[in-house]
């Protein structure tokens, strides 16, 4: 019981991840932040350049990473075999395996940015990942 409540804590911080990053991009084609669509490898590219100062050539080699995991995302929610626990377990492993080769790219002070903004999406307001901001409470456990 417990590992599905940390599962399901973490592919919730996990997905505030996405919906802040994708919020902070504003409006654009297709809809804007209220909308439900998920940043496409275009959109998170281009808030990655703007938020680490990305060189043309760590673009050109992060790009396919992030175009690999929306097509791994996809599968992986199209294939209705999988349990729903299963289905967050692998789409934690693809995020966190994306990460990891993503920082291979990245200079150290960029790498260092990049955990900051994976953590602090993490664990921000809204996030379950970590202890409440200070002043706030924690949710009653369930």
């Amino acid at each position: 019981m417990k590992k599905l409540i940390l599962l399901t804590a973490l592919a919730m911080a996990l997905t505030t991840v996405s919906v802040s990053a994708w919020a902070q991009m504003g409006p654009g084609p297709g809809g804007g932040p209220g909308g439900h669509a998920p940043m496409s490898a275009d959109q998170r590219l281009q808030m990655m350049t703007k938020q680490l100062n990305l060189t043309a050539d760590q673009q050109e080699k992060i790009k396919p990473m992030l175009d690999n995991q929306n097509q791994q995302m996809q599968a992986l929610h199209q294939d209705t075999s999988l349990s729903q626990e299963d289905r967050m377990s692998k789409m934690m492993q693809i995020r966190q395996s994306t990460n990891e080769q993503i920082k291979s790219v990245l200079n150290p002070d960029q790498q260092q940015k990049f955990e900051e903004m994976m953590s602090r999406h993490a664990h921000g307001p809204g996030g379950m990942g970590g202890p409440p901001p200070p002043g706030q409470s924690a949710p009653p456990p369930q």
